[in-house]
Parts: C-alpha cells; structure tokens; sequence
C-alpha cells in the first residue's frame, strides 16, 4: 500500500526525534585524555603562590575572614543576630557572626562585610559613634584603617571614617570615640587581639591586591610565561591529545574588563588555541568563574567567599553573553572541541531550576555558532543526584555530563592506605561512574582528578599504582577525561612533573 504524505510526515519526525535523541550518547570520534591548565587564566594562589608575593599588605586581601576579641573585655566582636543591627563583644568563642570578611579598598583602608552581607560602619541615624551592621552596600561611613602592633601582628586597632579608634565601652556598646595613641595594654577598650580565619587567594584577590597600577604588569607577565608554546608540544608528545582551559568570566570584555580584573588573558586564550593548531590539540573551554561566583571557592573569584551566581535572570542571562562570545570567537578554529558552560556550581546555592535554564540557554548560544563543539554540563557539587541534568542533556545533540572525582576534601580518605585509596578507585569511584555513563544518556567525562591523596610516607610505585587506577576506572567515561593540573608547585598535582618523573604514563 502506498505510503500517504501524513505517514510520511510521521515517518520523518520519527527519525528527526530519534536522531535528538540519540546523538548526545554517539561515542565520540576522539576519547579526550587532557589536562587542565589550571591557575592560568583564573588564578589560583595554591598553585603558583609566587604570583601574590609582590602584594603590599598582602594578609590583608578581600574576603581574609577576621576575628576580634577585645583584650580588655575578653570577648569577641560579633553582629548581633549576623547582621542587621548592632555590633556587640559579649562572645566567648568565635564563628560565623564574630568574622569580618574584609573587602579591600586600598592596602590601607577596608570595609568589613558580617554574616548576613550587611557592611560594618558608624551609625549615621542615631549618634554617630556606635558601631553597626546595617548597610546594604558599602559608603565613606563604612571605611575603616587596620593598624597592627609594630611588635605584634596579632594586635591590632580599628580605626573608623571619622579618625577615631574602636573601643568595646561594654559588652553590648561599641562605639568609634577613642581619640590618641596606645600603649596597647591589656587595660585599652581599643585594642584587639586578631584571629585570621580564612583567606582566599583568586584572581579578585590578587588583582585588587596589587591595585590598577601593578596588576596589569603583573598578570601579563604571569599570562607570558606560566604556558607558553612549548607546553602544547609536550601536550602533543606526550600522550595527550587536549587541554581543558579554565577562564573567568571577564575574559569577553577583552582589554577593558571591569575593576579590579585587568585586559590581557583573551589574548593569551588566543595563543593558546594558535598553538593547539600548531601541535593538534583540542581544546575544552571551561568557564571556571560565573558573575558573582557560582560556589565561592577562590577557583572561581569571589571577592569574599559569597555564592551570588544564578540569583538574578540578569545575572544568568550575563553568562550566557560570555559562552556566546567565546564559541564565536573560537569556532571556526579545528582546535575547538568543546564548550563547559560553567565549573563546579554547588548545591543548593546554584539551584537546578537555575542552572536547568542556563544549561538550555548556554547549549543555544553554543549551537548559534557551532554544530559541532559539544556542550558540556557540570554537575552539582554538595546534596545533588548525579543525574539531575539527564532530563534535559539527553535531549540535545553533543551534551556532556562532567564529573570530579579526587580521593580529597572529604574526611572519609583521611585514614585511608594506599590500597583502600586504589580499592576506592576500582569499586566506588568505577559505580560511581557507570551510573552516570548511560546507553541513553550524555556523554560522560571526568574533568578533574589528580595522582594525590592524604597518604603519607608513601613511595613512587605506590603513586603509580594510585594513577593507573584512575586511568583504568576513567578512561571508561564515554567522553575521556582531564588531570588537574599542568603545572603546580605542588609536585603530585602538576601532571608535567608526574610524566618527566616516571609517575605517570600514557
């Protein structure tokens, strides 16, 4: 019987749905083995601390977490209820309410941001000496000068906008009246013993650490000489056949992006992928920094450690401005690959409704541009199910579902030996990932994890033992996987050092 032109049309959309459908989860020509050039172009103070050494005052950059404990009271400042009111000193041990997260005006002058975002300052509706938390964002009123102790660096005076000291007059009155000098004795309401609690060492940090003048200096230096050409050749020569490139989200505005970022890094990201050419490197951007920072870790440059990306549709709408711009630029380029449309986003700050509509909206600006980069998706860090983003990334062409996996940052691998970290690796880690890597699903790929553990005392042959664990469990994602990272002061993490030294073939 001949076929009508409705069954025909059926027909057709049948196999239109069935090609959607299926082409996330077509192996890829190439199996990715890459590694990450991390600390590159979003900086990371662990792995290059040398980078922030030039900075004046550099103890003091944006989001150090301070804790201040009056030496004649006895008690820590706190923000009464986090914020919101008064600042009192009637704690007798410190957290969350009794830190002050600076953020850096200059190496002299600060704000100090409490708990619940509100900024520490005079209270200019009442007498306008006592010490409150009460503004949204920061004025003159709520600029303060850190003095520390010639002698010692643990004491510290506060001094506020009107060119008087701190002083704790009672447990629940602080107030900015104390005029003149210090013998910093016990017995002065204006001095403090100072707790460091926190630092972050990111590419905020260090650009605002080193001011408008010195930065660009300094981060163009960086950007010359920590990858250069040669480090594609031994990509090339080496068993690897890519790199996955962490950028912030300032890179789309080129030479003039905003305070305290510095032009630059989208010139080197440039060189980079004429050197991929060169050498026949593919290359995996990776937005390692959204706006506002999508899990306040310093990898991806908050100023203080908040979580703000994904609050706003302005602010995922920001991003996708910053996908579309980059396959743009690089797509008509035989080294691109693949587009990461955002780095470790955590739960449940970065929501799955958010990230659901940047997913769609990212996998848009890419394809406008590029049929053939495939699109890959973080999964969450923290309370998140593995396969929250199957719904949406197995309806799209080219889709991936990036994982990391690093036998770390958990208290779980703390007393592990080298065989329970392998036996890990070969039943934990290998579920892990076959739960993820679907028949019908995206592609799978394993975007981070390192030769390194909480082992001590353990020898060459234990690493090795350790790396080709992991090359066997990840070499099984669909889509490949990347070491982080390339370069490192810390030996194990630099994948550079580990091939020179024999600890890792390929």
């Amino acid at each position: 019987m001949a076929t009508t032109p409705k069954r025909e049309l059926l027909a057709l959309c049948v196999l239109v749905l069935m090609s959607r459908f299926t082409h996330a989860r077509v192996n890829p020509n190439l199996k990715i083995k890459a590694v990450n050039l991390g600390g590159w172009l979003v900086a990371e103070g662990w792995i290059k601390p040398s980078l922030f050494n030039g900075i004046p005052n550099k103890d003091f950059l944006d989001g150090t977490g301070l804790q201040l404990k009056s030496v004649k009271v006895g008690k820590y400042l706190a923000a009464e209820a986090g914020g919101g009111t008064i600042v009192v000193a009637n704690r007798s041990s410190a957290s969350g309410w009794e830190t002050f997260k600076l953020w850096r005006i200059n190496q002299r002058i600060f704000n100090l941001r409490v708990f619940d975002k509100h900024f520490v300052g005079l209270d200019t509706n009442g007498n306008g000496i006592d010490i409150v938390a009460v503004s949204s964002s920061p004025g003159r009123t709520e600029t303060f000068e850190i003095i520390r102790n010639a002698n010692n660096e643990s004491l510290v005076r506060i001094k506020a906008s009107n060119g008087l000291f701190l002083q704790v007059k009672s447990e629940v009155l602080v107030t900015a009246d104390y005029a003149g000098d210090s013998n910093w004795g016990d017995d002065d309401p204006s001095v403090f013993v100072m707790t460091i609690s926190g630092r972050l060492q990111g590419e905020f940090q260090v650009t605002n650490g080193y001011g408008p003048e010195l930065a660009p200096k300094v981060m163009r230096e960086h950007w010359s000489t920590f990858i250069v050409e040669d480090d594609f050749k031994f990509i090339s020569q080496n068993g690897l056949n890519a790199a996955r490139i962490p950028v912030g989200w300032w890179i789309a505005s080129g030479d003039s992006p905003p305070g305290p970022y510095v032009g630059g890094s989208l010139q080197a990201l440039d060189n980079a992928f004429s050197w991929a050419e060169k050498y026949g490197v593919k290359i995996i951007i990776d937005l390692h920094a959204a706006p506002g920072s999508q899990n306040g870790f310093e990898h991806s440059s908050p100023r203080d450690g908040s979580q703000e990306w994904g609050q706003t549709a302005a602010n995922i709408q920001q991003t996708v401005v910053v996908i579309d711009f980059l396959t743009a630029r690089y797509a008509k380029s035989s080294s691109l690959y693949a587009v990461q449309l955002i780095n470790e986003p955590l739960a449940p700050g970065a929501s799955l409704d958010a990230l659901n509509k940047y997913y769609q909206a990212g996998y848009d600006a890419v394809r406008k541009h590029s049929s053939t980069a495939y699109v890959v998706m973080s999964n969450r860090l923290g309370p998140a199910e593995p396969r929250e983003f199957f719904p949406l990334a197995s309806g799209l062409n080219g889709t991936v579902i990036d994982v990391h996996y690093y036998n770390l940052f958990s208290s779980i691998f703390d007393t592990m030996t080298v065989q329970q970290n392998i036996d890990f690796i070969n039943t934990n880690r290998s579920a892990q990932l076959s739960y993820v890597t679907s028949s019908n699903g995206p592609l799978t790929f394993v975007g981070e994890w390192v030769a390194e553990w909480q082992v001590r005392g353990a020898t060459k042959e234990d690493y090795q033992r350790f790396a080709n664990a992991q090359l066997e469990v990840f070499g099984r994602a669909s889509f490949g996987w990347a070491y982080w990272t390339l370069k490192n002061v810390n030996n194990h993490w630099s994948m550079e050092w580990m091939i020179k030294n024999g600890y890792i073939k390929l």
